[in-house]
């Protein structure tokens, strides 16, 4: 059987009987055909921009939602062919050169305030506070290196390391700041406001931050009704399809079944380390090969100390990866039904795992 989202029904069919329960304890799949009746004068139209008038006139549309998190996905290929009207004709390396002359980030000692604790120096990297603040500890780590598509495994560990020790420092000065949040926003489409490379991290008290807290709280109630780990079930269900690809150091990345958006991809491991830096580096390396260049990557993880009354035991080092679209493309690539209802999504995770693979 040739493995698309398409037949993600007969795929599930197919698994062993242990496997599909996993499977059916933590998503719902359905699929229904979308049916429509085009003029002959939208023909000609059709063929250039689908391939076919017939691609259009049955679509299958496969929906799949996470039963323990309630994230979900909308799958439709054909979509990723629909016109883009307001598609802007641009040179993206040109742009990024272009942008040189007003790098607000290009002398950081003195071009961006410090916090409060000071700076943390890397080998390719230092921190700044933000000046306009998520929270109340916000840091920005600035790359040596402007342009933020040009990277290799050892800056990646650098970078991720300089944020790591910023989040110590900023514990140190706040123990009650405890809950660590890494980000990094690639160009404007991924809501990045400075085109010189940079992540910027938090570190917020009281409470993770809300999306964490109810993945932990959903992970924690999944242990107590099924008396399995969420996140080993989750990883084991898409490694039964071929959708989860090793990543050498005991880190696991699959393509995610119920995407926020195009292409995600999650990095599961036991740390924040030059490890989870390197199937980083792996996991950009291919968005690059596919024509990515505005991205986001997050890491979800444990808090930094341990906080009474909260169990993390089963959450792992999530780094969560996505495409956000052309740069270009003037359009936004979430609407009502992404912010309100459920994504919509037209890339299919069984190809984005066979990249992965090297298939």
């Amino acid at each position: 059987m040739d493995r698309t989202i398409a037949n993600l029904e007969e795929q599930v069919a197919a698994l062993t009987a242990a496997e599909q329960a996993r499977f059916k304890r933590l998503f719902a799949v359905s699929s229904t055909v979308g049916r429509l009746v085009p003029p002959p004068e939208m023909h000609d139209w059709i063929k250039k921009q689908f391939g076919s008038v017939e691609a259009t006139e049955e679509q299958r549309i496969v929906k799949v939602t996470n039963l323990v998190t309630f994230e979900g996905a909308l799958f439709n290929v054909l979509r990723a062919s629909r016109p883009m009207e307001s598609k802007q004709s641009a040179d993206l390396p040109a742009t990024l050169e272009e942008g040189r002359a007003r790098d607000t980030f290009a002398s950081p000692l003195t071009g961006t305030p410090a916090d409060v604790f000071g700076r943390i120096q890397g080998e390719h990297s230092i921190t700044a506070s933000n000046i306009a603040k998520y929270d109340g500890f916000h840091g920005v780590t600035i790359f040596d290196e402007y342009n933020p598509l040009v990277f290799s495994a050892e800056r990646l560990a650098d970078y991720i390391n300089t944020a790591k020790r910023w989040g110590a420092a900023a514990h140190a000065a706040d123990p009650r700041a405890r809950y660590f949040f890494l980000m990094w926003n690639c160009l404007w489409k991924s809501g990045a406001s400075i085109l010189h490379g940079h992540m910027q991290m938090t570190v917020t008290c009281d409470m993770h931050y809300a999306k964490v807290e109810q993945m932990r709280r959903a992970a924690v109630q999944y242990r107590q009704s099924k008396a399995e780990s969420y996140f080993d079930d989750l990883f084991a269900a898409h490694a039964a399809l071929g959708l989860q690809v090793e990543m050498g150091n005991g880190i696991s990345a699959v393509a995610n079944l119920t995407p926020v958006k195009e292409k995600e991809i999650l990095i599961r491991g036991a740390s924040l380390d030059e490890n989870m830096a390197a199937a980083l580096y792996r996991v950009l390396s291919l968005y690059l090969s596919l024509g990515v260049s505005s991205f986001n990557a997050a890491v979800c993880m444990p808090p930094l100390t341990a906080v009474e009354n909260e169990s993390w035991s089963d959450f792992p080092v999530l780094l969560r990866v996505v495409d956000r679209g052309d740069p270009f493309n003037r359009t936004a690539d979430v609407g009502a039904m992404e912010l309100y209802a459920q994504s919509v999504v037209s890339s299919d995770p069984f190809k984005l795992a066979a990249a992965l693979a090297g298939e």
